[in-house]
């Protein structure tokens, strides 16, 4: 008979072989959520695209995303997580091929609607990592599947890269060939019954919601959404902004704006480690705190004081170089990576049983804080003409984020510290 140690050995052995599939999966997902906010613009001008036409093909694979996260979750739960896994993949797949031969908006907008087929790959992924591991590891192997989102970060750099060496259609056959690549190991290394299918799953979004209502797993995917659609928003935004604020080209930009990206992704699996080791609520309170300090010195605009002297008019220029802002930059994409990464582990620990819907729940509240913080940015930034006006907004909203989250939590230690006393 197998003892409960040889389970757990099978199970780590089990997961050596399925986290590095499932985040290989999600880096390549990830990547094209912002395949056109890089590419798009050598595209917008071979196309000759309208304003309207390019914020369609931007805005689409994140809204596509958005709308398949839950369906896929629960299709997840339903019919197998990794059966979802590979249908997702798939379609990205042939989304690169419509990319190799399309020449036309209407061919280019379709596929870029498919390549919202990684939020159900998240959804899907989520679940597939959670039934492999133990809870005194879900933090950190949540952290470094949420890590996958490194391939939007890797992006920057390599997309205009690879553009120059040879052409735009040498990155979706770059992709299409590390798909397959993917798609193929998952079939062959991945037993069918690693995530089994359950056919008496709830399937009905209100009668989960009203499940998860008891668990307070609302407040918490709100909390996530705000932080992580902050990261999202800003993640977009950077390339513009540091082009504008230090005068540098777009692509130099975009390249500096991969060490806000990158350290942010990796950032979630201290966050998740961290978490498992001492508790979620004490990592996301102090790593907001690190959060609310690096935006109120960014939001700091350059501005010149004019002191009237005794004799002259004296003149004080501030301005942050380019070297310490980016400094701070990189110090809130890791404390945002940090409670991105604790608050995923604290709202699947509550609500492991139904991990793909949740995680469709975590993808749906991001990106809808990020397509209206976006909003906001542009039309601030129009209004005040301000370019640190976002660090501003950012500040006021997880100051607020904050203030919400220490005070659910210490009713939330009250209530169980009264419960465990009855």
């Amino acid at each position: 008979m197998e003892s409960e140690a040889d389970r757990a050995d099978d199970r780590l052995a089990s997961l050596a072989v399925v986290l590095p599939l499932a985040v290989a999966g999600f880096v390549i997902a990830a990547g094209s959520w912002t395949l056109f906010a890089v590419a798009g613009v050598h595209l917008r001008s071979e196309l000759n695209l309208g304003n309207l036409q390019f914020g369609f093909l931007l805005a689409m694979p994140m809204a596509v995303s958005a709308a398949l996260a839950i369906p896929a979750g629960l299709a997840a739960q339903k019919f197998g997580a990794r059966r979802i896994m590979l249908i997702c993949l798939s379609g990205l797949a042939a989304c690169m091929a419509i990319l190799l031969i399309t020449d036309t908006f209407p061919g280019y907008l379709i596929a870029a609607g498919g390549l919202g087929l990684a939020g159900g790959y998240y959804s899907a992924g989520l679940q597939f990592v959670t039934r492999h591991c133990e809870s005194s590891r879900l933090g950190l192997v949540l952290g470094v599947f949420g890590a996958g989102v490194i391939g939007a970060g890797f992006n920057y750099y390599l997309v205009p890269l690879v553009h120059e060496a040879f052409s735009w259609h040498a990155v979706p056959l770059a992709y299409l060939v590390v798909l397959v690549l993917v798609l193929a190991l998952l079939i062959m290394l991945t037993d069918p019954e690693d995530a089994a299918a359950d056919s008496a799953a709830e399937t009905s979004v209100r009668v989960l919601l009203q499940r998860m209502r008891r668990k307070r797993a609302g407040q918490l995917c709100g909390y996530f959404g705000i932080v992580a659609g902050s990261f999202f928003a800003l993640a977009l935004w950077l390339p513009d902004y540091l082009s504008g604020q230090f005068e540098l080209p777009v692509d130099s930009g975009a390249r500096l704006a991969q060490w806000f990206v990158i350290p942010g992704a990796l950032a979630q699996i201290a966050g998740g480690g961290l978490s498992d080791r001492f508790g979620s609520a004490r990592v996301v309170s102090r790593a907001l705190v690190v959060c609310l300090i690096a935006l109120f010195v960014l939001s700091y605009p350059p501005m010149t004081l004019f002191i009237q002297g005794v004799d002259a008019t004296i003149l004080v220029k501030f301005a942050l170089p380019m070297r310490v802002e980016g400094v701070f930059v990189v110090t809130l994409g890791l404390a945002m990576g940090c409670t991105m990464g604790s608050l995923q582990r604290l709202v699947i620990v509550e609500n492991r049983t139904v991990a793909a819907f949740v995680a469709g729940l975590l993808l749906v509240s991001a990106y809808s804080v990020a397509f209206g913080l976006l909003v906001i940015f542009s039309g601030v930034n129009h209004w005040l003409g301000i370019r640190s006006a976002v660090f501003m907004i950012l500040f006021l909203l997880l100051a607020g984020c904050l203030f919400l989250f220490a005070r659910e939590s210490r009713r939330h230690e009250r209530e169980s510290f009264l419960h465990r006393g009855i």
